[in-house]
């Protein structure tokens, strides 16, 4: 979409409102928009998994505000092959023996779900509703074994010379499949041994299919009643296009390069199933930035949505996707990184609700579509949330222990219908300061000296530190600006002939057993008199 186009309609600022245009432009005026996504679940479904989902919710979410009856399909390919031993479940060598079953065939090893593949869909179908997602949800092993798909199966046979053609037509010379080589679309489990070990040795141009496995079976099986029959993945999107009438559907950069998975899936869809493609766009890559060691080895190395919403809270993950156009590579952050993230969405935020104003009102307009789609419910909140920046909410938290209640008391003005958002924010906000900062933003953990330890203070550094206990902090509620009370504090290093930088040093090691933490007026004011004449008193 060019700028003059989105400059005459201001309400496609943003991407998914102009892939919403796109698809009414190109499908026209329908009664129901089926949109779709899923994955196989062969092992933990990670943020990278997510941004898929993602997208198709945002144009979903955009196709609804232009008045339009929408569909969100997400598919779990569970009759897909168990390939490989994961390395985060439990009793590999279990796992080993059903290598070429079907994943819902495997057993769940942690004994929590009634297999393998339920294990890693309960995992994501549970988290969904926390970021306002609310998918269909088809599971293909189920249809397959209803024989569901017997019709498609069946055309895919009878036109295998064609599939083969297609599937041919975007390959270079050295990967096309010969004239004489035998291709069959549909591949089988044993009915016997129920692995993929199989080879067809002969097609009855209707619904028998003959086949013979490693393990010595061999039979003639009817696939209207047989269980074990299954579409090639090249084949059962496009045949599942047309069974659910997809009419939008994004993919992975590489599946949507020219000539890839795509482009041979349109083929099939158009000329074997007489169903168009969807309409698609590309996204690309999700990258890690900053993970503690702690929070990716329970998953095999990789990142789950869950891990995701211990930092960030759900509107700010959803914002994130909602910022970064789905073709553009970014990376999610769990160092010091994530305190701009908050920062960022908290201006956004106050763009939206008219507290900041904007550059210009093409900003305005962006960041408002922005803020709307990165809720969890969707349009504007009822009520502004209460705002408070992720850094002084990790002082406050550190300074009461993570007592989250004791936070939002001192705070003193939060409303009860603002409680549950902030909630979020101070459990995301605990969880990075107490897992994350340690090793990717030392500077920002400190916790009070309350066990009456003591630093190692002497001479006129002593006497600094006193003064400042019995001069300063009696008068802590009358600085009315945090500038006063810092200059209170230079007043006596001046007149003891001391460096201030020495005194503030001091007093940080005796607060926080460190030489430097939160600016010290503020965070004086923030431990408060009876907690400073504590820690102080002890000298």
């Amino acid at each position: 979409m060019t700028m003059s186009n989105e400059k005459k309609n201001p309400e496609l600022c943003h991407w998914a409102d102009q892939m919403a245009d796109r698809i009414i432009k190109e499908r026209g005026d329908l009664d129901l928009y089926t949109c779709a996504s899923g994955i196989t679940p062969s092992g933990t479904v990670h943020i990278g998994n997510f941004r898929e989902i993602m997208t198709v919710d945002l144009v979903v979410r955009a196709l609804k505000s232009r008045g339009k009856k929408t569909r969100f399909i997400y598919s779990w390919d569970d009759y897909d092959v168990f390939r490989k031993v994961p390395a985060n479940m439990p009793d590999p060598e279990i796992l080993g023996q059903y290598l070429r079953f079907p994943i819902t065939m495997v057993p769940d090893t942690t004994k929590r779900n009634e297999n393998y593949a339920r294990h890693h869909e309960v995992d994501i179908e549970q988290e969904l509703p926390r970021v306002g997602i609310h998918p269909e949800f088809l599971y293909q092993a189920n249809r397959y074994r209803d024989n569901r798909y017997v019709e498609g199966m069946k055309k895919a046979m009878q036109n295998r010379e064609l599939i083969k053609w297609c599937l041919n037509e975007y390959r270079d010379d050295e990967h096309k499949m010969k004239k004489e080589d035998v291709y069959w679309p549909v591949a089988i489990f044993c009915g016997k041994c129920n692995k993929d070990t199989t080879e067809i040795t002969g097609y009855d141009e209707e619904y028998g299919i003959s086949y013979k496995c490693e393990c010595g079976n061999c039979e003639t099986a009817d696939i209207r009643t047989f269980k074990g029959a299954k579409l090639g993945w090249r084949v059962d999107w496009p045949m599942r296009w047309n069974e659910e009438k997809v009419i939008f559907e994004p993919g992975g950069k590489d599946h949507i390069s020219p000539g890839g998975s795509y482009d041979t899936a349109k083929l099939v869809s158009k000329k074997i199933y007489n169903w168009q493609a969807p309409v698609t766009m590309k996204y690309d890559f999700v990258g890690l930035k900053g993970i503690p060691g702690k929070m990716s080895s329970s998953k095999g190395k990789v990142i789950a949505l869950p891990d995701a919403l211990n930092v960030y809270q759900p509107e700010l993950l959803r914002y994130i996707f909602a910022t970064n156009k789905p073709d553009h590579e970014f990376a999610i952050s769990f160092d010091l990184d994530v305190v701009k993230v908050y920062e960022d969405y908290d201006k956004c935020e106050r763009i939206a609700w008219g507290i900041d104003q904007a550059k210009s009102e093409d900003v305005y307009r962006i960041q408002k579509r922005i803020y709307e789609l990165a809720q969890i419910e969707e349009g504007m909140p009822k009520v502004m949330p209460y705002q408070i920046g992720f850094r002084l909410l990790t002082t406050l938290l550190q300074t009461y222990s993570g007592d989250i209640d004791a936070v939002i008391a001192k705070l003193g003005d939060v409303k009860p219908e603002q409680e549950a958002t902030l909630r979020r924010r101070c459990e995301c906000a605990w969880y990075w300061i107490t897992e994350c900062a340690p090793t990717s933003a030392p500077d920002f953990c400190f916790a009070l000296r309350t066990d009456g330890s003591k630093a190692d203070l002497s001479g006129d550094i002593l006497t600094a530190v006193k003064r400042v206990r019995d001069e300063v902090v009696p008068k802590l509620e009358t600085y009315l600006v945090d500038k006063e009370l810092q200059q209170a504090m230079y007043d006596i290093a001046t007149e003891l002939g001391l460096e201030s930088k020495a005194l503030f040093t001091a007093l940080y090691q005796a607060l926080v057993a460190k030489d430097q933490g939160p600016r010290l007026a503020g965070f004086m004011k923030i431990i408060g008199k009876d907690q400073l004449n504590k820690i102080l008193g002890v000298y």
